[in-house]
């Protein structure tokens, strides 16, 4: 079975309606808002143009987008249950919003179609994050921008053996989600040029923002690295 037709498949079966609950609830929480509302707008205010978000989740970023920097966004979300929170946040955003049901390692779009792509909190949880990111660099634009929030491996070897043990229960309660992922190597191995990027100490959960460009130089390298998925 080819990539696209698993994918496809996966997304049509994907669903963790109990997770998307959860998840939504928990980020509704004042002291998780207090936390988290400050790096989504770091994150998401930097968005412009044309904007792809992937894992859009409940919709949690939809406020932030900035309507005198972006014209427009489609936001992908594989997840049924999260994809109808997320239409129900369509009305936070200042600027359209457009939901499609996809899993960024399939997205639905043509080939440099957008000027910046947004990923907050999903990189833990795609199935084939190399897969995934390669997309993003087939869809964004060469100088494009690629703003990421994200939850990785921790640094400490302890710290990050007991991210290791974790994750079969991770994956299974929490919507797939990985502790122990290396987000920032696979997002250079892809080819992206990291421009800035902030370190969140965080214990067995130390979160990244990252602030990266596709250089248009490295179009023939992202090709090659694409078909071999």
């Amino acid at each position: 079975m080819g990539n696209d037709v698993s994918h496809q498949l996966e997304a049509e079966s994907l669903s963790y309606p109990r997770f998307a609950a959860v998840y939504n609830w928990m980020m509704e929480q004042a002291l998780v808002r207090r936390m988290f509302d400050p790096l989504r707008r770091e994150i998401v205010g930097q968005a412009h143009g044309v904007v792809l978000e992937v894992g859009a989740g409940g919709g949690q970023n939809f406020p932030f987008y900035d309507p005198t920097r972006v014209q427009r966004v489609e936001a992908v979300e594989p997840d049924v249950a999260m994809l109808v929170a997320a239409e129900r946040s369509q009305g936070d955003a200042a600027v359209p919003i457009r939901l499609s049901r996809a899993p960024v390692e399939a997205l639905p779009f043509p080939d440099a179609q957008f000027d910046s792509v947004v990923a907050t909190l999903v990189f833990c949880s795609v199935h084939d994050p190399e897969g995934g990111l390669s997309e993003i660099w087939r869809v964004l634009k060469p100088g494009g921008s690629l703003l990421f929030l994200e939850h990785v491996r921790a640094q400490g070897k302890i710290v990050a053996w007991v991210q290791d043990a974790l994750v079969p229960l991770t994956t299974r309660c929490m919507g797939n989600c990985h502790w122990n992922r290396a987000t920032e190597r696979m997002v250079l191995e892809t080819g992206f040029q990291i421009t800035q990027v902030r370190q969140l100490s965080g214990g067995l959960q130390p979160m990244l923002l990252i602030q990266a460009t596709r250089p248009a130089m490295l179009l023939g390298l992202s090709r090659e690295r694409r078909e071999a998925f």
